[in-house]
């Protein structure tokens, strides 16, 4: 029987990005992308974990793009949690500043706790009866991963995978090859009803992007 995890969405910033707090049944948790861009916006986070009664122990990244990490100083600050990447987003973190200006016309400064570039494929994140499992998915960037519970059937697929479309490649470090290559092997291979919960835009599952995603024909 599913355990039944609690999936929270809350779509933030100016770019629409979908952070996920993902608990079980007892409360213990992990927030992915927290792309709060003020304590406004952080707030509701904050409300959600409290209200729940939630235990954080950690801060995921999918990758490591400006509009994705601008709420890590207050995760930092609020949970004591450093967010936990791939050692290959270090390049696209620290190209953040040009990216945004090149984007939105602004310089933003980088976050100023830095990242934990520990995360490595295949790798199982333990929390409380939660277990995530990191699937490495170059494309959108060099380090950009997923992260998968089998056991409940869900994907937290970041800019990789999309309902109807897949991460742009047109940004720095970006690759086309790769990323098709990435999601063909790596995520195609699920079950047809794994939920797909992207970093930006609505849940879809594994099954209907295979049929109808129009890049992956």
């Amino acid at each position: 029987m599913l355990m039944r995890i609690n999936v929270k969405r809350l779509t933030l910033n100016p770019v629409g990005v979908n952070c996920y707090i993902v608990s079980d049944p007892k409360g213990a948790g992990v927030i992915i992308d927290p792309g709060a861009c003020s304590e406004e916006e952080f707030s509701h986070i904050r409300r959600y974990v409290e209200g729940e009664g939630i235990a954080l122990s950690h801060a995921l990244l999918t990758h490591a793009h400006f509009d994705h990490v601008f709420g890590l100083d207050l995760v930092y600050e609020t949970y004591g949690l450093r967010a936990e990447c791939h050692a290959l987003e270090v390049q696209v973190y620290n190209g953040n500043p040009d990216l945004a200006l090149e984007l939105c016309g602004t310089r933003l400064p980088l976050p100023k706790v830095g990242l934990d570039c520990t995360l490595t494929d295949g790798q199982e994140i333990a929390c409380g009866e939660l277990r995530l499992r990191v699937i490495h998915t170059p494309g959108h960037t060099p380090g950009g991963v997923c992260f998968y519970s089998d056991g409940e059937g869900v994907l937290f697929s970041g800019d990789t995978l999309f309902q109807g479309s897949l991460g742009r490649t047109d940004v720095p470090l970006g690759s086309w090859r790769q990323e098709i290559r990435s999601v063909r092997e790596k995520l195609l291979c699920l079950p047809d009803e794994t939920v797909v919960y992207p970093g930006h835009g609505p849940s879809t599952e594994i099954g209907y992007e295979r049929l109808y995603n129009p890049y992956l024909r």
